[in-house]
């Protein structure tokens, strides 16, 4: 698999997470659960593909992602998905990541991105609500659905960035 249809999935998901996720997510919910479907895409990239790659693309979604949607303060996004996507690379580079293993990583990192956000934010004071509060309200919700959207896509991304890797050690191109 290249790196422009990496970029076109993600494309494809930075759409789906900001236009139809909104409609999809039941109405009382919809302020407390926030989708993270692209920094999920970068944690399958650290975890099959190399951390480089993670960085690259989450710094680059993450830019995008301030100017879209966060005006407060541009550039959190790009830090944090970039450095966070960077050291889980780091972290498990020797390893074969299981399912278990993927989605535990994937989990606290969620955990760990909200959490860099949200502080950043109370630093800023942009936000003011305690983080045990925003941990029920927010954080918690929203893991559950990174959780979901990374069981139902782990088999087909960990194909892709595996037939990337074979394609890329061959010297083949598809």
């Amino acid at each position: 698999m290249s790196m422009n249809r990496i970029v076109a999935i993600m494309l494809l998901l930075f759409f789906i997470e900001g236009s139809l996720m909104p409609w999809i997510i039941p109405e009382g919910y919809g302020s407390r659960i926030i989708p993270h479907f692209i920094f999920v895409f970068v944690l399958f990239s650290a975890l099959y593909g190399n951390r480089h790659m993670a960085l690259l693309l989450g710094a680059g979604f993450g830019l995008l992602q301030d100017v879209v949607y966060f005006g407060q303060l541009l550039g959190l996004n790009f830090f944090a998905m970039g450095i966070i996507g960077y050291f889980t690379g780091v972290l498990l580079e020797r390893k074969r990541a299981t399912v278990m293993m993927a989605i535990t990583v994937i989990g606290f990192a969620c955990i760990l991105y909200d959490t860099a956000l949200f502080f950043i934010y109370q630093v800023f004071r942009i936000t003011s609500a305690s983080y045990a509060w925003a941990l029920l309200n927010h954080i918690l919700p929203s893991l559950f659905l990174q959780l979901a959207f990374a069981l139902v896509c782990y088999v087909p991304v960990r194909r892709m960035f595996e037939s990337r890797k074979e394609t890329g050690e061959n010297g083949e191109e598809e």
